[in-house]
């Protein structure tokens, strides 16, 4: 793993492969990649799949080095940037940021690093959870990083006098749905732990700002009961991400479907099993 203090080193890799990426010829055909501290940026390949089904996909989880939300900001670069990498390598035309935390702390720096490739983030879909406009509190789950980072706070400085928001930082959750853990008893009340200050009759919608929380949207239904609307970003990701292949004329044009290769950095069955799982269920 790349620590804080061989940045450096990543950058100048960064801009080596600059020079790479010039000399790709046909870039229709090449895959669109996707990576995430773990297993959770496929629930954005999964939307991504549905709108863009004739595209190839490189996925790399990183979970080996989950969560990335308890970690320094200087950790959470220098993996990004690793990540980055991994993905140029397998001569990608886009790459997605499927990692909340991820895209707080490093997306700046990737897209300066990197600026002849589309670079897509994603962010807590906070607007249009104001926009429903419904009476109730706003609650805003994501990794302690992540509510702490200054896209955040841009975030609750925009939309304050539109809502009340409450910020919950869900430590642990990460590390269920990693073990392919999303529903039963033991997560269900590990959710209500953490939802143990709020009534729930008081809460109008819950904004998922981890994409790894998609995949307990049952169980948190089984808690908080089906009329608390469950809010997540991945779709919005995916339709940007087809606005801008579209827009740079590199969408696939084969009628076919596509195919997904997915990497893991723990380089264990296991997490490839609970990784394709998770993508086709």
């Amino acid at each position: 793993m790349f620590l804080p203090n061989s940045f450096k080193q990543v950058e100048v890799k960064a801009i080596l492969h600059k020079e790479y990426l010039n000399t790709n010829d046909s870039m229709e055909d090449k895959p669109i990649g996707f990576f995430d501290s773990g297993v959770g940026g496929l629930s954005v390949l999964k939307e991504a799949i549905k709108i863009l089904p004739n595209e190839d996909y490189i996925y790399f989880g990183d979970s080996k080095n989950a969560p990335y939300g308890v970690k320094t900001v200087g950790e959470v670069k220098a993996l990004s940037f690793k990540a980055v990498e991994f993905l140029i390598k397998h001569k990608v035309k886009a790459i997605v940021v499927a990692c909340n935390t991820a895209t707080s702390v490093a997306i700046e720096d990737l897209r300066r690093n990197y600026n002849n490739i589309p670079i897509i983030g994603i962010e807590p879909a906070l607007k249009p959870a104001v926009e429903m406009n419904k009476e109730g509190k706003i609650v805003i789950m994501a990794t302690p990083m992540t509510l702490s980072e200054r896209k955040f706070a841009y975030l609750m400085e925009k939309y304050k006098f539109k809502a009340d928001i409450i910020p919950l930082p869900c430590a642990g959750l990460v590390e269920y749905i990693e073990k392919g853990i999303v529903q039963g008893e033991e997560l269900n009340n590990f959710l209500k732990d953490k939802f143990a200050d709020l009534l729930y009759n008081e809460i109008s919608s819950v904004v998922l700002g981890c994409t790894h929380y998609p995949f307990i949207k049952k169980e948190l239904n089984n808690v908080l009961g089906e009329k608390v609307e469950v809010i997540d970003g991945s779709l919005g990701t995916a339709a940007q991400l087809k606005r801008l292949i579209t827009d740079n004329n590199t969408r696939n044009k084969r009628e076919a479907m596509g195919k997904v290769e997915i990497f893991n950095s723990l380089e264990d069955e296991q997490i490839i099993r609970i990784s394709k799982k998770l993508l086709e269920g």
